[in-house]
């Protein structure tokens, strides 16, 4: 067979100029309009520019509420009580309600002059077309002028006129869509992710409430934000891990030339700066004037004041910016009319007149709070004076380093097994931990375009570090050499010999800290690699199976349950016969498939959560059926449930030990009259509570113990007749019959678990996590900065008391736990 390659025309006229009307070029090229689609960005960003337009009507004085809400079919709804979209004829467009020309056509809407908003985070009016045109269905309610208007659109284009559908005495605007998954890669919506952007909107603008709910199954969620202290309140809330050096934190406001300004700033024990700069609500990574104003004014107002005061003399140091914004947390929040951006991703402003009005603003402001307050301001110079003292530190160990080569990249480390290619977009690095699955990997890999780093142990954690202690790490300084970049002022990414760093760790619970040190270290020390995307996780195996002649590599325990659970139901039967009536049930493949799903689920809920309640109780729990939030604010369920739950552990349990189970009043916090369900173990004298409440009940660890409920009622009091290829057996409990099921299919397989990547040799290595066709590799991407900020400072900083916290918060949601 032939192939016949296209080549493009030699000729280059006007019948190939192509002109997109209306929403099409939006499809055409969504990249352009709403950021990736691949990653979810682009996903995310659909529902913030909704949201965006209710804010500015909020920011205009006419909404107060708005609601986000995520529905089972995966669309959004985004409500607002603002004055509603509106939706009188406009004669300039053929008589169309200006609703529908919003909705269908770029660069339409009322922000392009004052008169409508003053101050606007979406100047280009294409927000909501943009949303529409990437939505399998859009439905838009609109609540003005008494009356209840509806329009509906698929893939942009209209499917009804805009119609009167009721009246009403209320205002405001409910868009709901679905996004299309023929333009995203995916169209799964992260509560998370959302919730973390509503919260900055909210804390920006302390006269909205948002309340966030999501309604998917099994994902139940809902928060309501509302900031009363507004920006003071969203410093409080980044700096909520750290011990504050300022406890009153400086709130400064003011209005010049039409642009308002507001400041909330806390210094902290922590060793790097967290400036966030918005305008109109709309954040800048990059900063820009407002920033470079803020900095000119706190570098010459404190150290005139530190002058005063001859903190600096007495050290002997000089003091420069970066000393004085060690540990400063600051928000900084710019309203204007027409500001400009370096691009129309909005990532820097630009517009010079803000510069001098900060620099004014917050010089007086920090002025009068350096005087008013000035045991917290010795505090803060004297922290000042020590970051002085280890940037000189650090200094002259940069210089030390540089005099032997370290940085420079000429003398690359001895450790450092590189790669032939000199292209950094062709290459990558692997960053291995030990030198036994280092030498592993040495033979594995590719040695063309793949270098191999072995890593000594665990590296520094430089959450806890300043920049002198991270440079005296010799692994840090080996990392640094390798990737040729140099570090902090030095840091240069152009310079960077690898475009894919690969950090590849055991699968168990020494290398998930390894991984999370290096984390920790390339998000603090180099952001740049990450925020590039040249940062990955490789996915080595746990395990390998065996079966017959065929040979598998599974990466972790949920991978095995699932391959030993397909091995089980491949060719097997259930047969539930009930002896009184003589009725019989045959399940096979996928209802056989669910229910050992359901068990699965189930057994490794119970064996999570017996680290906090008796196993044998929970154990019970799994047979009995599911309790829901209405369940515990009515009595009488609860007293039969309670007798049930007796009943089964008498039966049960033994071994000596006594039960009790009553019900008893619980308050809510709210007022609201419920109960919860208390068992007494009482065993060689020794008593054991357990409280079975609501909270307990909306777990995910609850759903998953009580998976099989709904079958084991359905089946209560039958036998259980189990096949497996030419194998049965007879059975008097459901439970039983999948445990004998699964037990069978576990007896043909041979399973070796890998307790690190150096008990492989190097053809399985290269089998399984470096071939680049077959291999899985995991991007590091930050979706989230206030979210990211504040994990790393849970589980990576020096205060305790928020790590435990947020290891008991999160205890229940578990889902794969190595111990």
């Amino acid at each position: 067979m032939a192939i016949t390659e296209s080549m493009p025309k030699s000729d280059y006229d006007s019948d190939d100029i192509e002109v997109l009307r209306g929403l099409e070029p939006v499809r055409k090229r969504p990249g352009m309009y709403i950021g990736d689609i691949g990653d979810g960005t682009g996903l995310h960003h659909m529902v913030t520019e909704v949201v965006d337009n209710a804010v500015d009507e909020a920011i205009a004085g006419f909404c107060e509420n708005i609601g986000v809400t995520i529905h089972d079919d995966g669309s959004v709804t985004v409500f607002d009580d603002g004055r509603g979209i509106p939706t009188g004829a406009m004669e300039q467009e053929d008589g169309q309600p200006a609703a529908t020309v919003i909705m269908t056509t770029l660069h339409a809407g009322g922000k392009f002059s004052d008169s409508a908003y003053k101050t606007s985070g979406g100047l280009h009016g294409v927000g909501v077309s943009v949303v529409n045109a990437l939505s399998d269905y859009l439905i838009m309610t609109i609540h003005r002028d008494n009356q209840i208007y509806q329009q509906t659109f698929e893939n942009g284009e209209p499917t009804s006129e805009l119609e009167t559908i009721g009246s009403t005495d209320k205002t405001g605007t409910t868009i709901r869509f679905k996004p299309s998954d023929q333009v995203f890669k995916t169209i799964e919506f992260r509560y998370d992710t959302l919730l973390g952007r509503l919260r900055e909107v909210a804390f920006l603008n302390s006269n909205i409430c948002i309340a966030l709910k999501d309604e998917r199954e099994e994902r139940e969620a809902s928060d309501t934000l509302k900031f009363e202290g507004g920006i003071t309140e969203f410093v409080a809330y980044l700096n909520q891990t750290r011990t504050a050096l300022n406890e009153n934190i400086i709130s400064i406001a003011g209005k010049r030339d039409d642009v308002e300004i507001e400041i909330a700033m806390q210094w902290v024990n922590s060793y790097q700066e967290n400036t966030r700069c918005y305008t109109n609500n709309i954040y800048q990574s990059d900063g820009g004037t407002h920033m470079s104003g803020f900095r000119t004014a706190v570098t010459k107002t404190v150290n005139k004041y530190i002058e005063e005061m001859g903190v600096a003399k007495k050290a002997k140091v000089s003091i420069v910016g970066e000393d004085i914004r060690e540990g400063l947390t600051t928000v900084l929040s710019v309203k204007m009319a027409d500001p400009s951006f370096s691009s129309q991703t909005k990532d820097k402003l630009v517009s010079s007149e803000v510069d001098g009005t900060v620099q004014k603003i917050v010089a007086d402001g920090l002025k009068e709070f350096l005087d008013e307050n000035p045991r917290h301001a010795m505090l803060i110079s004297e922290k000042i004076v020590n970051s002085a003292q280890s940037r000189e530190a650090a200094r002259k160990a940069k210089e030390l380093a540089r005099r032997k080569g370290a940085f420079d990249g000429s003398g690359l480390p001895g450790k450092l097994s590189d790669c032939q290619e000199r292209d950094p977009a062709k290459s990558e690095i692997f960053l291995v931990e030990g030198e036994s699955a280092g030498g592993s990997a040495k033979q594995a890999r590719d040695r063309r375009y793949q270098a191999i780093l072995p890593l000594k142990g665990k590296i520094l954690n430089v959450e806890k570090a300043r920049l002198d202690r991270v440079l005296s790490s010799e692994e840090i300084r080996t990392l640094v050499s390798a990737l040729g970049t140099g570090i902090d002022d030095d840091f240069d990414i152009s310079k960077l010999r690898y475009h894919r760093i690969i950090i590849m760790t055991d699968a168990d619970v020494d290398g998930s800290h390894i991984r999370t040190l290096l984390l920790t270290f390339f998000y603090r020390q180099m952001p740049a690699i990450v925020e590039h995307g040249y940062l990955y996780i490789a996915q080595p195996p746990l395990y390998k199976v065996k079966f017959r002649k065929s040979e598998t590599y599974l990466k972790d325990d949920d991978a095995l349950q699932d391959h030993i659970l397909n091995q089980a139901v491949r060719d097997a039967s259930i047969e539930a016969s009930d002896p009184g009536s003589g009725s019989r049930t045959v399940m096979i493949e996928n209802e056989v498939q669910q229910l050992c799903e359901n068990y699965l689920a189930s057994r490794q809920a119970v064996a999570r959560l017996s680290l906090h309640y008796d196993r044998g109780i929970l154990g019970v729990l799994t047979e009995l059926p599911r309790l829901n939030s209405q369940s515990f604010s009515n009595k009488f369920e609860l007293d039969n449930f309670a007798s049930s739950l007796l009943q089964k552990i008498n039966n049960q349990l033994n071994g000596g030990a006594k039960y009790s189970v009553e019900v008893i009043p619980h308050h809510d916090g709210n007022g609201s009259e419920m109960y919860c369900i208390k068992i007494v173990k009482d065993y060689l004298g020794g008593l054991h509570e357990t409280i079975i409440n609501q909270r307990f009940a909306q777990t995910r660890a609850y759903q998953s113990i009580t998976a099989l409920s709904g079958d084991t009622e359905r089946f209560a009091d039958q036998l259980f007749t189990v096949q497996y290829g030419s194998k049965s057996v007879e059975v008097a409990e459901l439970f039983e019959s999948i445990n004998w099921l699964m037990d069978e299919a576990r007896k043909g397989l041979t399973i070796q678990r890998y307790k690190g990547l150096g008990e492989m040799n190097s053809e399985q290595l290269w089998e399984t996590t470096m071939d680049i066709d077959v291999r899985m590799l995991r991007r590091v991407q930050i979706e989230d900065v206030v979210t990211t900020e504040e994990a790393f400072e849970h589980l990576m900083g020096d205060e305790v008391p928020p790590r435990r916290e947020f290891i008991e918060k999160n205890a229940f949601s578990v889902e794969n736990l190595d111990v």
